[in-house]
């Protein structure tokens, strides 16, 4: 199968990926910690180790358990099964991955309607919007049953007091709550709070370990006591169920020891990058925008392709999904890459212009 285009593909001796913050790969520590994890059959409900992130997890995130998914996609399609029953329907932001970027998953499988809300500037979805769009209990109605939020959303943290408003429509219309919180520490780190507060404001939170803290693969999704089962139920049956998953438990806790506080230099890094991207010649007509550890390069239409091919030429991949280039930073990328990415964005420009 053939990468998505929007991605690319990655050269053999590929110099700095950008693409995105799922292609770091776990260092030598981490790999310690993998190969030397005490494990057993998670299936059967006695590896040591995945018992101990779920533990770890659901206390960090304020909630009574949690369970290690394989991904994300299936974490998020596990928990709206959880809330949803077939011809139930799901309000959701018309950018948020839940909706856009997980094959329709919710529909094609559970039988789940979406209902798509046009998501605000900050992320958010307005209260009035969950309000009007929970439809009646009328035969001709599908049920409105939960409400999907995300943060960040491509990037951008969402405020709390937003996520809050939200969730209280929520709440006041019967509505359940799920976050895909993929990016939930970045979020955490940018907004300066707790991420059992982000969490709070929601019945199941997914959040990624493979992508701002670097494991090479797994998902937690936090939840109460009531909703386990049901979780458990649904990750059997979209086949999660895993044997000796301790291998990736052990990375898991590898990276919250050691992943969640230096997010914060990825932000640095982006916030440089985007600095002097913004700064190159005004009559380049580009546009830039800064998201945590995302920096979003729109160049004119006709720039596009030829910058693409460039920066691959010179072992530099981003995201190249039209128009808009997403450039992500992550543990794999230090601050001399920042430089060399920088030169030779001026060296195409400079040529160009």
């Amino acid at each position: 199968m053939q990468p998505s285009s929007r991605f690319g593909s990655a050269p053999r001796n590929r110099a700095i990926d950008l693409r995105s913050d799922t292609v770091t790969q776990p260092d030598a520590d981490m790999r310690r910690a993998m190969a030397e994890a005490e494990v057993g059959d998670d299936v059967f409900g006695d590896d040591p180790t995945v018992g101990m992130i779920e533990e770890r997890f659901a206390h960090l995130l304020g909630k009574e358990v949690s369970v290690l998914f394989p991904t994300g996609t299936q974490s998020n399609l596990s928990a709206i099964l959880a809330h949803c029953g077939r011809g139930d329907e799901m309000l959701v932001g018309n950018r948020y991955h839940s909706y856009h970027d997980e094959a329709g998953g919710a529909s094609a499988l559970g039988g789940v309607a979406y209902c798509p809300l046009e998501v605000a500037a900050d992320g958010s979805i307005e209260p009035q919007q969950i309000d009007q769009a929970v439809k009646a209990d009328d035969p001709h109605y599908t049920k409105t049953r939960l409400l999907c939020l995300e943060n960040t959303v491509a990037g951008t943290a969402v405020p709390l007091s937003r996520m809050q408003e939200a969730a209280a429509a929520a709440r006041r219309n019967g509505l359940a709550v799920h976050l895909d919180g993929a990016r939930l520490f970045n979020a955490a780190t940018a907004l300066n709070e707790n991420p059992a507060s982000l969490a709070e404001v929601a019945d199941t939170v997914s959040v990624c370990l493979s992508k701002g803290l670097g494991t090479p693969a797994g998902t937690m999704l936090a939840s109460s006591s009531r909703l386990e089962h049901s979780i458990r139920r649904n990750r059997k049956i979209l086949g999660g169920g895993m044997r000796q998953t301790g291998i990736l438990a052990a990375a898991g806790l590898h990276a919250l020891d050691h992943n969640v506080e230096r997010l914060q230099e990825d932000h640095r890094r982006a916030a440089a990058l985007a600095e002097f991207l913004r700064n190159l010649p005004a009559r380049a007509g580009f546009k830039v925008r800064l998201a945590t550890n995302m920096v979003w390069f729109t160049p004119r239409p006709e720039d596009f392709a030829p910058l693409g091919e460039f920066l691959t030429a010179k072992g530099i991949l981003v995201g190249l999904r039209r128009p808009t280039m997403r450039i992500v930073l992550h543990l794999g990328i230090g601050d001399a890459d920042i430089k060399l990415v920088a030169g030779e964005f001026g060296n195409f420009y400079r040529d160009e212009t």
